[in-house]
């Protein structure tokens, strides 16, 4: 009777071992099949982007990968000490000049991403700059401007004589931190200029520009009306990105001002997603641009006037859309 149980014990343990062994090749298999290619992990700089591919460059090889983007594709910022935990990203961030790692299936010259990463850092850099700014040279420069428009506005405005005081203090207190960081900056500075220099060139499809009243980032009819007009036209191209700029006028502080042009920009992504139907991998939005870049003075009403707005603009690379 033991020998009859110790045999059948012994059939059930090979048998149990044999499942497990077809299983495990089948695994394999399916998964081969699935991927149809190999684990890459690349690290470079984006030097041109449509809306579902980019392009990054390694720097040091100067050999370029195409990057496919998917509705799954998990873009991220890791962080803590010791860069274990991540915080998700918008597609949004992925603007040319930008510093990433990419890891997807594929080849060398084209992967699927599973997950792009970047540091904040290589973020806020590449925004300073794709906005047509250099780091803190460039805003100490505006800084100065700044101070000396809100001097000359003064006289002329006296219901903004208490904002612009606010407006100097803070401008001088930003001027001064900077002036320790310009000498550490220096090399930095001449590296990403020259590395934007490279950058791929985009043809302008189309263009809108948005209005709003003093403190509000609500879109109205009229704006609603352009905005879906352009998006209409821009989705019948092929690799086209949607690039939006807020701005603001000098009324009220610079933290006011940073803020409000940031809520109008993304208004008018939140219109386009959702009213518009636009992918949110065609859009690339830089972030707020507060009162740089004045459209006007900000002396006359109407000029400030002119300052509240959204730029919007459909881009289509053409070194992407050509290779494409």
């Amino acid at each position: 009777m033991k020998h009859i149980r110790k045999d059948k014990i012994m059939k059930n343990s090979r048998w149990t071992v044999v499942c497990t062994a077809v299983l495990c090749m089948l695994c394999v298999a399916v998964a081969y099949g699935e991927t149809n290619g190999k684990k890459v992990k690349i690290s470079g700089l984006i030097t041109g982007r449509d809306g579902e591919n980019l392009t990054v460059r390694n720097p040091k090889t100067s050999e370029t990968v195409v990057v496919a983007l998917t509705d799954s594709t998990k873009v991220q910022i890791p962080k803590g000490i010791f860069k274990l935990r991540h915080s998700e990203q918008a597609v949004t961030a992925l603007i040319p000049g930008l510093q990433v790692t990419a890891e997807g299936i594929g080849d060398e010259k084209r992967i699927v991403a599973d997950t792009i990463r970047f540091s904040k850092d290589d973020l806020r850099l590449a925004e300073t700059i794709q906005a047509g700014l250099s780091p803190t040279q460039a805003q100490q420069a505006t800084n100065t401007a700044n101070i000396a428009t809100n001097a000359q506005g003064v006289a002329a405005n006296k219901e903004g004589v208490a904002a612009n005081a606010v407006q100097n203090a803070s401008n001088k207190e930003q001027i001064s931190a900077n002036q320790g960081q310009i000498a550490a900056n220096q090399q930095d500075i001449q590296a990403t200029t020259q590395r934007f220099s490279q950058l791929s060139e985009y043809d302008t499809k189309g263009t809108s520009t948005l209005h709003f009243a003093t403190g509000s980032a609500k879109l109205s009819a009229e704006d609603q009306a352009s905005l879906s007009q352009l998006a209409q036209s821009a989705t019948s191209l092929t690799g086209y990105i949607i690039q939006v700029k807020g701005f603001a006028d000098s009324s009220g502080t610079a933290a006011m001002n940073q803020q409000l042009s940031m809520d109008r920009a993304q208004a008018v992504v939140a219109y386009l997603l959702q009213k518009c139907n636009v992918p949110l991998r065609h859009i690339v939005a830089p972030g707020a641009m507060g009162i740089a870049d004045p459209a006007a003075p900000n002396e006359s009403a109407s000029g400030r006037a002119e300052n509240r707005r959204v730029e919007v603009m459909v881009l289509v690379n053409k070194g992407v859309a050509g290779g494409a």
